[in-house]
């Protein structure tokens, strides 16, 4: 399966993507970067980073540095920490960016791979919704999309109503689920079901000694804020969540409706049902034990 990454590195999106790496059903072909858990220049860098640390040689396509109609974005460094990798801070520059932006290079992906390319967002859907906006026939040259995002029949996590992905940019979330490719929605609603405690750390790191204790080491801030934020022995494999699902549908229980994300107001980012759009497949229920089985299993084959 040939597989690009979206994405705002950020702690789950460094597992996330050390999972695809490790994975052999994926043909991870690249990286594109979006604003969010971090400042676009920080999740360009980090996603270069990761790729040298687990020794693979593709493109990082940097993307959008803010929501769409919007000049500025707080990063969640209270969340993922101020570089985006808990307490680690000295974050090396390590090559350079693709010379095609995000929205071009995934348009230009999904021609050259038709039907054949997934794309898992899991940050900010603004690329996204530029790759669409740039190309009209983005969305029916990819094979899939599938997005950490939403919280269609639970509590958010950012406010009561809104996941952290959406309520990033819900204009341009609001844009994807208009016109959708064909789509899986990975939310809130089954990636809490996959927590991952300090002893999986503990034990991944073992079985890793180099991804695996790196993992470990950047989860420590992430799974402090759970403890204190959430009351949680664990923090979600959110991202890690979306990218099984690429490849693991039968681990998850979907229901198809189309959506609608509010886009202003107190409910901003909310993301609502809605009979009168194209419908997605969005997860209800997942076997959050396998899925923790597999994401362990996968990352320590990894040196």
């Amino acid at each position: 399966m040939k597989l690009i990454i979206d994405t705002d590195p950020g702690i789950d999106d460094a597992m996330a993507i050390a999972y695809a790496a490790a994975a052999p059903e994926f043909d991870l072909i690249g990286l594109t970067t979006v604003f969010g858990n971090t400042h676009v220049h920080q999740s360009s860098r980090n996603a270069r980073f990761l790729l040298d640390k687990l020794g693979l040689d593709l493109p990082v396509a940097e993307g959008a540095p803010f929501p769409l109609g919007a000049d500025k974005h707080v990063p969640s460094d209270h969340v993922h920490g101020p570089e985006g990798f808990g307490d680690l801070t000295e974050i090396p520059e390590i090559g350079r960016n693709h010379d095609l932006p995000a929205a071009e290079f995934l348009a230009e992906m999904a021609r050259k791979h038709k039907n054949e390319l997934v794309v898992c967002a899991v940050g900010p859907l603004t690329n996204i919704a530029n790759a669409m906006r740039l190309d009209p026939e983005f969305a029916g040259n990819l094979g899939r999309l599938v997005i950490m995002g939403g919280a269609v029949y639970c509590k958010g996590n950012v406010t009561d109503h809104a996941e952290a992905n959406i309520y990033h940019d819900a204009v341009a979330a609001d844009a994807v689920f208009s016109a959708p490719p064909e789509t899986v929605l990975v939310g809130l609603d089954v990636t809490l079901k996959t927590l991952y405690e300090t002893a999986d750390f503990e034990a991944l790191a073992q079985k890793s000694p180099g991804m695996g204790s790196f993992l470990r080491d950047i989860s420590r801030f992430y799974l402090k804020f759970y403890k204190e934020i959430g009351g949680l022995e664990g923090c979600g494999l959110h991202d890690s969540t979306a990218v099984i699902a690429c490849s693991h549908g039968a681990m998850f229980d979907v229901v198809e409706t189309g959506l609608r994300v509010v886009t202003e107001g107190d409910r901003i980012g909310a993301t609502q049902p809605d009979r009168d759009r194209p419908a997605v497949r969005v997860c209800r229920d997942v076997d959050g034990a396998g899925v923790v089985r597999l994401f362990t299993d996968r990352v320590a084959s990894l040196p």
